[in-house]
């Protein structure tokens, strides 16, 4: 698998990254354990956590086959700290909290240290400077390798990354997590636009728009699919509305004129977009995610890829374009 620099830092990662959402919760330990060995073994090298995932059995299943199924030095380990999974306080950003989930992440994980650490969204009751100064702490300390955001907007994404570089001897934000994929473009009005003034990696989740785009929606829901899930039922429907159809019919006819799967259509044009370092996989089982691994072999063509672009294209003006 090709490897990519994270943003200007010298972390240097593979161009796809393996998620663990599902893990615990619609994916066993024996399947889990499948995905990261069909992983490792096709080049991959980074692995996506959070402390919310399936309430922390995520990051204890990958803990369990971290050394046992691959050497922890042969891995780079993604974590975020900063959501709530209960009704109530959404976000949490304050001191206290990042640092106690830091601790409980490793504790799970089973390791010293975790490669780039992330900020689960942007907390609106804590202070900017409360929030970062974890991330300065969790660097400093060596519990985290380097520090970044996720799911912050552009202004959010770029006060951040600017404050962290005003000041000598702190954490740099090196990378953003986002959800990007031909369904889902909003991060090209400023979040992009801001990573390539800053020299941020961009790490897009849900590549394959919640599993829209593989097309197994098209004449109805699966029942394996997460569209039948009771954990995932409310973060597909959105993507199940005629704009959306749309771009699924034209990913599918693309990949039956290429001869490859509509999943490797969608992923190869996020992961080939300026900008992105890597799609993050988040398959529910291990042929799932062997099928979406099959997009290393594959390049597409300019005018299909300009022709995607069309089809899926959101609204950009004024300011960013005036």
């Amino acid at each position: 698998m090709q490897q990519r620099p994270l943003g200007r830092s010298g972390l240097v990662v593979s161009r796809l990254a393996l998620g663990t959402m599902t893990w615990g919760l619609d994916t066993d330990p024996d399947d889990a354990g499948a995905q990261l060995k069909a992983y490792v073994d096709a080049g991959g090298t980074l692995l996506d956590t959070a402390d919310v995932y399936a309430d922390g059995e995520a990051e204890a299943v990958l803990g369990t086959l971290l050394d046992a199924m691959v050497s922890r030095d042969d891995v780079l380990i993604v974590a975020k700290a900063g959501l709530r999974a209960r009704a109530g306080r959404r976000h949490d950003g304050s001191r206290g909290h990042l640092l106690r989930t830091l601790d409980t992440t490793l504790r799970r994980l089973g390791v010293s240290y975790v490669d780039l650490w992330q900020v689960h969204g942007q907390d609106p009751d804590t202070p900017w400077e409360e929030t970062l100064a974890a991330l300065d702490h969790a660097v400093s300390s060596g519990k985290a390798r380097y520090a970044g955001v996720s799911n912050f907007s552009g202004w959010q994404t770029a006060r951040a990354a600017t404050w962290q570089r005003a000041w000598p001897g702190r954490a740099p934000i090196t990378a953003t997590q986002m959800e990007y994929s031909l369904l889902q473009r909003g991060i090209e009005r400023e979040v992009l636009p801001a990573c390539a003034a800053l020299g941020l990696g961009v790490l897009p989740w849900s590549p394959l728009g919640r599993g829209v785009l593989t097309g197994k929606y098209r004449h109805g829901r699966p029942a394996d699919s997460r569209a039948a899930s009771p954990h995932f039922e409310r973060s597909v429907l959105p993507y199940l509305q005629p704009r959306c159809s749309a771009i699924v019919e034209a990913v599918a006819t693309a990949a039956d004129g290429l001869g490859v799967s509509a999943a490797e259509v969608a992923l190869a044009w996020v992961r080939d977009r300026p900008g992105v370092t890597a799609p993050i996989l988040g398959a529910r089982n291990v042929g799932q995610l062997v099928a979406a691994l099959q997009v290393e072999e594959i390049e597409l063509p300019l005018e299909i890829s300009r022709a995607l672009d069309d089809v899926s294209a959101i609204t950009v003006g004024y300011p960013e374009l005036d």
